[in-house]
């Protein structure tokens, strides 16, 4: 690159205060307009050689994150089409299916183990209760397979008083199952407290009792099965007392599931 550069205008020097300058073997540049050429690389050196490495960097950096919006935004998208397609699947199960929740009461129950006539509030108690289920299964295309490892449990306030295990079983559509099953405690200790508000209760003929059933079943649509789901179903009791052929005064119950 060549820059134009003018003398400035000099005052004009007299003869008194003339100077003469001493011969020079350099020649001397005439005077007027002339040029300075200046090396290009001092000027157009773009980056410098210490910034070089960090504008790759910054390059490499930009590449990266770019990569990495694109493939967040596929992982969004394909996440996105799968709710979708569960949804619609869902929606075409319940139109063709129409499930219905099954229902579940205490039909029946029986008390042995149990003497409030005289009783000992320093004794333990052994009772075993008969209790008759019902399950209702109001569908036309599900049926329902009731697996092992279930439990069966029956309480007086916080008191657990029995356990046991219901029966493994299959039930089809639109059917109606009625089945027992036998629960024991051994060697309960009570609070004498609590056996007091059992006497009072059965004086009263209104002796309060839970009853949680947990079973795992599976269940069937045509050939298709599912996973394991746990029915959950709590049954607030109300008898008249503690005795064999016990009236069931109220009953509530509750059914849930667990999916996984």
């Amino acid at each position: 690159m060549a820059e134009r550069v003018h003398p400035r205008d000099s005052p004009p020097v007299s003869e008194e205060h003339a100077v003469v300058t001493p011969p020079s073997d350099k020649p001397v540049p005439p005077t007027g307009t002339y040029v300075i050429k200046i090396p290009k690389d001092i000027i157009h050196r773009v980056p410098p050689p210490e910034n070089a490495r960090r504008y790759e960097q910054y390059t490499r950096k930009n590449n990266r994150r770019n990569r990495r919006c694109c493939c967040f935004c596929w992982f969004i998208g394909i996440i996105f089409i799968l709710i979708v397609l569960l949804g619609i699947t869902a929606g075409i199960f319940y139109l063709v299916v129409r499930p219905k929740a099954p229902n579940y009461s205490i039909e029946n129950i029986n008390i042995k183990g149990i003497n409030l006539t005289s009783p000992s509030y320093t004794a333990a108690i052994s009772p075993e209760f008969d209790v008759t289920v019902k399950s209702d299964n109001p569908n036309n295309k599900i049926g329902i397979s009731y697996l092992k490892d279930s439990s069966a449990e029956i309480f007086y306030k916080d008191v657990r008083l029995c356990n046991g295990v219901l029966p493994a079983f299959y039930q089809p559509s639109n059917n109606v199952t009625v089945f027992k099953t036998v629960l024991n405690g051994n060697g309960i200790k009570m609070r004498s407290e609590d056996l007091r508000a059992m006497v009072t209760a059965q004086s009263k003929r209104k002796v309060p009792l839970m009853v949680k059933l947990r079973a795992p079943v599976k269940i069937k649509v045509g050939l298709v099965k599912t996973w394991k789901i746990t029915v959950k179903v709590d049954c607030d009791l109300t008898v008249d007392r503690l005795m064999v052929n016990a009236k069931i005064v109220t009953r509530d119950c509750n059914f849930g599931v667990d999916l996984w």
